[in-house]
Order: structure tokens, then C-alpha cells, then sequence
């Protein structure tokens, strides 16, 4: 009997020392500066459309002006539940009107509220934390000029273990890092900031790269998921100019045309400058090819 005591008391010690670990492993980080360099609201509002944030944020269907309404509500679903994308508006009660520009940094950068809460990673923080200092604060500076919106979003729909938000801590310190997603050799000024559009403020790899179970992105076949974008998959034929086409007027080479939720990233593409498409384009004839 006593050694049977003995053995429970060393399970209960080790789950003990298990749960603090995790808890202490989990907690959110906030290490942002204080002070960011100020914004250019000119700058911010061509990062806003490279980001995508009307995408999620604004209603489906959005046109025009309402574009900018950011009262959020999209449904992304996933295996883990529906996602629902909140209110980002200027308004200070239902969006982030009340946010300092740390804050939104901590928010796009490191996954973390304000009050202190993980966010999930539907909301693509595991792209924008290689956004740089100035663009996340020309970007803030943009988004303080936009309308502000008194609506609150739907809330999430997710199950537990899922619900526990603090279990996010321990899936970023899997997958969150600021570090590029693949390194190309000799890469050229165009390459080098087509691989910033597509890696930190376009988040492609959220769409295009295939996922773990743990929703991880599988980095080892970057850009080679349904459909895939590398050199060895659906647009292997393009060229950069089929591809720099196709972002503007979302028409491919063969006369096809967007569809999904890439007609709305067509939207966003469509009212940057050329240069930006043709990068874009020069980074994804350079990534490493996956074969299909």
C-alpha cells in the first residue's frame, strides 16, 4: 500500500510539474516596443491592400468605399472550427480605436490582445511578424483614418480543447518565428521584395502551403499546396508576366478567371503598383520548385 502511495504521489507531482511547465511555457509574450517610428498614412494604405485586411474584415461582396468599413464577421472555417473575423474599425468600443500603435503591433506581430490573450492564428500573425517596424506603423497610421463601425462581430465557433486559448502559446512557440520561409541564392532586389509581399504582407503560405494536424504549416513544400503556386506545380508554365497579369485583372493565361477567395485577394493585388505584382511574380518563379 505504501508503495502504491508512493507512486501516486509521484504521478500527481510530475502531472503537477507538467501543467505548470505548460501554463508557464504558454503565457502570452508582449516584447514590442514602446515607441514605433511615426506613420505615413500614404505608405499604410498600399501595406492595407498588400495585407489584404479588407478581405476578412470588411463585408463580403464589399465595393468601393465599404471596402473600409473593417466591422469584420467573415467565417473561416477549418477543421478546428469557425473562425470569425472581428471588428477592426476605428470605433474605440467594438474595434481597435482605443489601441496604441504597440498594441497593434503586438496584436499582427506576436499574436497578442491587448488585455493580454492569445489570438488564433486564423488571423495570419505567423506571416505579418516579419512585417518591419515602419510598415506596421504606416500601416496603424492608414487604418486610424478609416470609419469607424459600432457593431460587434459573431464570436468564434470552436470546441474544446480548442476553446482554450492559452494552449495557442505552446503552438506559437512551434510555428511562430520572424525568419524567412525559404532562403533563394543571389536573389535580385525585385526577388528579395517579391519574397516580403508574398511571405510577411500577402501571407500566401497560409493558403497555398499544406498543413500538419497540428495546423502548422508545412514548410519543407512552401507555396505546394492545392493549388500550388512553386515553379513544379499549377503555374509552372505561367510566366512572370502571365503571373503579374493575372494578380491585376484575375484572368489567367488561358482565359480562366478568379474564383474563391482569391477574387478578393485579385481585388486588393489589382490596386497596388505594377512593381509590386511584377515581384511578386519574380519571387514565385525563384521559390524552390514542388513537384505535384
Amino acid at each position: 500500500m505504501a508503495t502504491g502511495r508512493r507512486l501516486a504521489l509521484g504521478i500527481a507531482v510530475l502531472a503537477a510539474i507538467c501543467v505548470a511547465g505548460g501554463w508557464a511555457l504558454s503565457a502570452p509574450e508582449k516584447p514590442e516596443p514602446a515607441e514605433l517610428p511615426p506613420g505615413d498614412v500614404v505608405a499604410g494604405e498600399r501595406l492595407f491592400w498588400a495585407a489584404g485586411c479588407a478581405s476578412c474584415h470588411a463585408a463580403p461582396q464589399a465595393s468601393g468605399d465599404a471596402m473600409l468599413e473593417l466591422a469584420g464577421g467573415v467565417e473561416l472555417e477549418s477543421e478546428f472550427g469557425t473562425f470569425v473575423a472581428p471588428n477592426i474599425s476605428t470605433d474605440p468600443n467594438h474595434g481597435i480605436g482605443g489601441w496604441s500603435v504597440s498594441d497593434f503591433a503586438n496584436a499582427v506581430r506576436r499574436g497578442v490582445s491587448p488585455d493580454g490573450r492569445h489570438y488564433y492564428p486564423a488571423f495570419p500573425y505567423t506571416s505579418y511578424s516579419r512585417m518591419s517596424d515602419e510598415d506596421v506603423a504606416d500601416l496603424f497610421a492608414f487604418m486610424q483614418t478609416l470609419p469607424a463601425v459600432a457593431s460587434d462581430a459573431p464570436g468564434h465557433q470552436v470546441s474544446f480543447p480548442f476553446s482554450v486559448r492559452r494552449g495557442v502559446g505552446l503552438w506559437k512557440r512551434l510555428y511562430l518565428n520572424d525568419e524567412p520561409q525559404v532562403a533563394i541564392a543571389g536573389a535580385s532586389e525585385e526577388v528579395v521584395r517579391g519574397q516580403y509581399l508574398v511571405e510577411a504582407l500577402g501571407h500566401c503560405g497560409e493558403c497555398h502551403t499544406p498543413r500538419a494536424m497540428t495546423g502548422g504549416l508545412e514548410t519543407d513544400r512552401w507555396l505546394g499546396g492545392r493549388p500550388n503556386i512553386t515553379p513544379g506545380g499549377d503555374i509552372a508554365d505561367w510566366s512572370e508576366e502571365d503571373i503579374a497579369a493575372y494578380l491585376e485583372t484575375g484572368f489567367t493565361p488561358d482565359f480562366d478567371s478568379a474564383g474563391g477567395r482569391m477574387a478578393a485577394v485579385v481585388r486588393n493585388m489589382a490596386r497596388l503598383p505594377a512593381e509590386d505584382r511584377e515581384a511578386i511574380a519574380a519571387y514565385l518563379k525563384a521559390v524552390p520548385a514542388v513537384d505535384e
